[in-house]
């Protein structure tokens, strides 16, 4: 993916990517949907993440911005581009970097239903739409000069942790594809 520099274009893009994830999520059966790739999580537990880790930044998109400055300093540096923070995101993933209190609780096998799958994944785009509300209150300077943390790569610009976001979700795609191609 090219750079979306502005934040309409990190906007569209996550809608984008969610509505092509969301028409891969829907390709499961029920039942595996919630099974376990091996010993890795389930479709259901990746979309649980992933809505997890949407709703902490859109948290952080929604602060007063002078709250945000006071807890994680003003940027110091420019935005880096989509590429490098991606490779950067890789890397730490190589490195061993797990997602840690971002990773999804336990589920109790009563609630594998198709009730619940749809519970599942309209939170996922709840998620989804309040962040691309949020994404609307700010404006092109703010991008490059707030920060919010995240857990394995530090303090990133709000631009760099859009660019994170929509990584993210197009990443847990590829890796639960990549893990059923690797079950074959």
């Amino acid at each position: 993916m090219s750079d979306p520099l502005t934040a309409s274009a990190l906007s569209a893009a996550l809608e984008r990517v969610h509505h092509e994830n969301a028409t891969y999520w829907s390709s499961f059966a029920t039942p595996d949907f919630f099974a376990p790739i091996g010993l890795a999580w389930s479709p259901a537990d990746n979309v649980r993440h992933l809505t997890k880790s949407v709703r902490a930044v859109t948290r952080g998109l929604t602060m007063p911005r002078f709250v945000l400055r006071v807890l994680f300093g003003r940027a110091g540096r420019s935005s880096r581009p989509y590429d490098a923070l991606v490779a950067n995101y890789r890397a730490v993933l190589g490195n061993g970097g797990t997602a840690g209190s971002f990773a999804p609780n336990a589920q109790v096998a009563v609630l594998f239903t198709d009730t619940e799958r749809s519970r599942i994944m309209r939170a996922h785009a709840a998620s989804i739409d309040a962040m691309r509300v949020a994404i609307e209150r700010w404006d092109e300077d703010a991008l490059d000069r707030v920060r919010l943390p995240h857990p394995l790569l530090g303090k990133l610009t709000v631009r760099e942790m859009l660019y994170f976001t929509v990584y993210h979700n197009q990443h847990h795609v590829e890796v639960v594809k990549r893990r059923f191609s690797e079950r074959r």
